[in-house]
């Protein structure tokens, strides 16, 4: 049956948020699952690095532009290219191109990652309590990332491979509440 009652038009595009949530919250369970001892480094993570938690990212980004959003353009953006950052940083050692990076710049490209979200966190204070926990979380998770590379201990990455599940968790929880509440206009999963 064809709806009769008009719907407005708005500006034309979709909102990209649950894309880019869902992305980047994906990528992160399956990445923290391999970090807290599941299972070994694989494609599986490499390829969601790159297709989805990267490109998929990028897109919702670039969307959130054209919908005026400063704050989602630079965090889907950034977070996109630092998926696909990231797997360059495993792969390019593999063929060859460059030495694998040492601890210590490990340890520096995630206290910038580290700084960069917890300025953006800041942000989330005038949005919603659901990208507040994201932001948190994902603040933790950084500097956690960097404890280890930066000491070595492999409990702290452990430890880090957990809180980074329940981070990764929070941004699928919220991607879907932002498909499923407009939806059913109403508020099925609250954020």
């Amino acid at each position: 049956m064809i709806p009769t009652t008009p719907v407005p038009a708005g500006d034309g595009i979709a909102n990209p948020a649950p894309l880019g949530l869902c992305a980047f919250g994906m990528t992160t369970v399956l990445l923290n699952l391999h970090n807290a001892g599941f299972f070994e480094l694989n494609s599986m993570i490499l390829a969601m690095g790159i297709f989805y938690g990267g490109i998929a990212q990028v897109i919702a980004g670039v969307l959130e532009a054209k919908k005026n959003n400063i704050f989602g353009l630079t965090a889907f953006t950034s977070y996109g290219l630092f998926w696909l950052s990231l797997v360059g940083l495993i792969v390019i050692p593999k063929f060859g191109w460059a030495p694998k990076p040492s601890e210590a710049g490990m340890c520096a490209y995630l206290i910038m990652w580290g700084l960069f979200t917890l300025f953006l966190f800041f942000g989330t204070l005038k949005l919603n309590g659901a990208l507040r926990f994201i932001f948190a979380t994902l603040t933790i998770l950084f500097f956690l990332l960097a404890a280890e590379h930066g000491t070595g201990n492999e409990t702290i990455g452990k430890i880090a491979g957990f809180e980074g599940i329940i981070c990764g968790a929070s941004a699928i929880y919220t991607g879907i509440a932002n498909v499923l509440n407009p939806l059913y206009g109403r508020t099925v999963w609250p954020v």
